[in-house]
This record gives C-alpha cells, structure tokens and sequence, in this order.
C-alpha cells in the first residue's frame, strides 16, 4: 500500500503544522487552564479549510478524504488536544451524521453552513444511564402530526453549548431496542432545548462537554435523519469514521509526547552526562518509537480504506483501540523520561498525560472496541 502524499495533502498538512506551532501551541496551556478553546481560534480553522477537509465539493468542502482529515488532526493534536477535540465533535460525528444519514436536501439544508465553519456541530448519543448500552437510551421522540416531540437529557456531549446544530438520538418505538432508536437534527435556538454548564474535567479541559436538555422539543418530520429506527445503524456508521479522527489525534500526541522526551534526554544530565546515553531512557524511546510506527501505519491505512469505501468497521475499533492505548503507554513513559518536570504542571508533558486518558473512554469505551473486534472475528470465522 502507498502511503506517499500527494502534493496538495503535503500543502494540507503543512498549512495545520504552521496553524499549531505558530497559533496553538502558544495558547495551549491557557486553553486547558481557562477550560476554553476561544472562538477566534474555531473561526481560524473555518477559514483554512479544516471543517469541510472530507466533505465533497457540492456542500462547500474539498473532497480531501478521511486521509487529508487525519493529517490535519495529527497536526493539531501535537499542540492542543482541545482543540483538536473541537474540531473532531464538529467533522468527524456531528456534521459526518448528517452527510453519512442526510437526505440530499438535508445535506443542501445544512451542510454548507458547517463545512464553512459559519456553524458549528454536534452529536449526541450518550445519556445519563446510557453509555455503552445504547438499548438503554431513555430520551423519546413521539409523533404528533408533521412534528416530533423530543423529550429527555442527553450527557458527555462535545461541544454542547457552542454548536449550532445536533445529531440526536431518541427511541421513537418502544420494545424495540435499538431498532427503535431515530436520530434528528435539531438546532439550538429550537424552543425547549438548552444546555447545561460545562463539566469540569481531568483533561482536554478546553473542549466544551456539557448535559443537553430535551422539554417538548418540537422538530419537523423533514429532520427525521435517515429512516426511522435505523438511528443505531446511523450511530455506528458516524462513530466509525470518528474513530479515525481519534486515532489520529493519538497519533499527533504521541509523536509530540516522543519529540519532547527525545528533546529532554538529550539535554538533560545526571552522572556525568546526557540521560540519552542510558540504557534504561533508550528503551522507553524505543518502545515508544515502535508504538508510534505503528500507530501511524493503521490510521493511514484505515484512513485510505475509508476513502476507497472499502468496510472499515472492524478496522476503526482496532485502530480506535491500539492507539488510544498506545498514547497511554507513550505519554507515561514520557513522564518518566522527564521525572519530576514531568510532573509538573508548568510542562506541557503533564498536560498531554492529562489529556491521553479520555481516549480510552469515548467514541466508544476500548471494552466495546473489544467486543467489536471480536463479533466480527467470530461472524466471518477468519481475520
């Protein structure tokens, strides 16, 4: 498989390398102190391009593939996972739902506003007593006349509070399980839907994660996303293509995470010399090197399959997987590379430690991936 860039991904990659170094990574520990991604830097990212990077160019996007999207990403995540976390509620599940599920006119309805980055989007699946077991979702939306009634909370949801229009998921017939789970647009001045305050939290404290609040929430029948009942499946095939995107930030924070520890270990000197010429540091380097390496070659390759329309979904929970656990591996052997400046908080090292571990919690706890992976083992009866 080819992994060379064609020139325009180079100039992609290159345009967000500039944006995080020259604009990111110089506010990035006021982002995570002041628990805010200012809206100056969203609008930036609109302008470059970055919303629309895989949508096509019908709807205001530049066709550049889940390939373009991931590089902008490793970008980003190098400086601020915040931000990157942002960018990632709004493409990769909140706007992806509605071109994945979208009827054409849904998809001319919304779509150009959010690959322009004039509006901002959302997802929202999980609730409070229904994470994993999305069966158990208790938020309901009933019939009445040309409208839908949408009643219930909705918790964990990024960007919530700042977007514009949400990807939300209600049980529309009950006993169903989740067939019968429906998944509608719905815009945030609509009458009877708020947010909650943001949720204070252990890392990417920037990125806005607040409850939605569903009181007779009425939205026409035309924001019925895909076919009623079918919202699981919509679910799946958005968290799917989400997944990438993580894997892809994963990828940005451990190689950022391994040129700080590389950087450290060279300049930093214990008996008698540079720590870099121990043993025990060239291990950690080279193990976290291996993690990287290899990271970096499942999320290109499930990136291409995406854009090829190949079935990726197994891929996407692997990649999903492995890189959320291989950040975790890279960011604390990083830590110890750096001892007690690992530690505190004046380095960006904590931050990244900080920031790694939500990785393994959404888009699908790893216990799911798990389980993901292996239904489809045992299905085709072969790898």
């Amino acid at each position: 498989m080819d992994f060379t860039l064609t020139d325009e991904q180079k100039m992609l990659r290159d345009t967000a390398r500039r944006f995080a170094e020259n604009e990111l990574a110089p506010i990035a520990a006021n982002v995570d102190l002041d628990s805010d991604v200012p809206a100056s830097v969203i609008r930036k990212m609109a302008e470059l391009g970055f919303m629309g990077i895989v949508f096509p160019e019908r709807y205001g996007g530049f066709e550049l593939g889940e390939v373009g999207y991931c590089l902008v990403q490793e970008e980003l995540s190098r400086a601020c996972a915040s931000t990157a976390v942002v960018l990632g509620g709004h493409v990769s599940i909140g706007a992806m739902a509605i071109y994945l599920a979208g009827t054409d006119e849904q998809r001319e309805r919304f779509l150009p506003a959010l690959t322009s980055g004039d509006r901002l989007a959302a997802f929202a699946l999980t609730e409070p007593g229904a994470g994993s077991d999305a069966a158990a979702m208790r938020t309901t939306a009933r019939e009445d006349g040309d409208e839908f009634v949408l009643n219930g909370q909705k918790t964990f949801i990024t960007n919530g509070g700042i977007a514009d229009v949400y990807s939300i998921f209600a049980r529309t017939d009950e006993g169903r399980g989740v067939r019968g789970i429906s998944t509608f647009i719905v815009e945030q001045d609509t009458p009877g839907f708020r947010a909650g305050p943001p949720e204070k939290k252990m890392g990417i404290r920037g990125s806005h994660t607040t409850d939605l609040f569903l009181e007779d929430v009425r939205v026409p029948k035309e924001n019925l996303l895909g076919t009623r009942g079918q919202g699981f499946k919509v679910a799946m095939r958005t968290l799917d293509v989400g997944r990438l995107s993580l894997g892809a930030q994963c990828l940005g924070a451990a190689k950022q995470a391994l040129d700080l520890s590389i950087r450290h270990a060279t300049q930093r000197e214990q008996f008698g010399g540079a720590i870099a010429r121990l043993q025990a540091v060239q291990f950690m380097l080279a193990e976290m090197a291996a993690d990287v390496y290899a990271m970096e070659n499942i999320v290109y390759r499930t990136a291409q399959m995406c854009d090829n329309g190949d079935p990726f979904g197994r891929e996407a929970a692997i990649v999903k997987l492995f890189c959320s656990e291989a950040l975790n591996r890279v960011v604390d052997r990083a830590v110890q590379i750096h001892g007690g400046m690992g530690y505190m908080a004046e380095y960006p090292i904590e931050r990244f430690y900080r920031d790694a571990r939500i990785t393994r919690i959404f888009e699908g706890t790893n216990e799911i991936q798990r389980i993901v992976i292996a239904r489809d083992l045992l299905k085709k009866k072969m790898y």
